[in-house]
């Protein structure tokens, strides 16, 4: 009887689906050099060590991994700590408080230490997203980048 109702308390409890997007982050530093020409060149390297004023590009590939298509669906990203992120992607949201609420920059205000109010500035920001504009079906596939200064 011990072993029937073991068994039972295992089937009853659901089993915990899989993440129907699936979100990977690549981060690089952008080098500039001089070409021979005297052309700025730019290239893309290892973000193993980056400093202040370094721009990082930051891709964030997405997949839908399931069987379904996934609909109202938006990539949401930290912002990295210290960084101050490009905001000048008209598709962007951001967020101020961690997620809790999303809008452009010029949407929110935050308290001041002496009671009042100030506008938010893009250190204040904590989170960034983009929507997914149509339903994305099964297997597709792709990436957004942004930019963002080091500070």
């Amino acid at each position: 009887m011990g072993l029937a109702l073991a068994a039972g308390l295992t089937a009853a409890q659901p089993v915990a689906a899989q993440p129907a997007m699936r979100l990977g982050t690549q981060t690089f530093v952008e080098r500039v050099s001089t070409d021979i020409n005297g052309r700025p060149r730019r290239t893309l390297a290892s973000a193993d060590r980056v400093g202040p004023g370094d721009t990082l590009i930051v891709i964030v590939h997405w997949r839908n991994a399931s069987t379904q298509p996934v609909r109202d669906f938006a990539v949401t990203r930290a912002v990295p700590p210290r960084t101050r992120p490009d905001l000048n992607d008209p598709h962007m949201q951001v967020s101020v408080d961690g997620g809790g609420h999303w809008g452009r920059l010029d949407q929110f205000w935050l308290p001041t230490p002496l009671g009042g109010m100030r506008r938010a500035v893009v250190e204040d920001v904590t989170h960034i997203r983009w929507q997914l504009p149509e339903a994305v079906p099964p297997g597709r596939t792709g990436r957004i980048s942004y930019r963002a200064v080091m500070r």
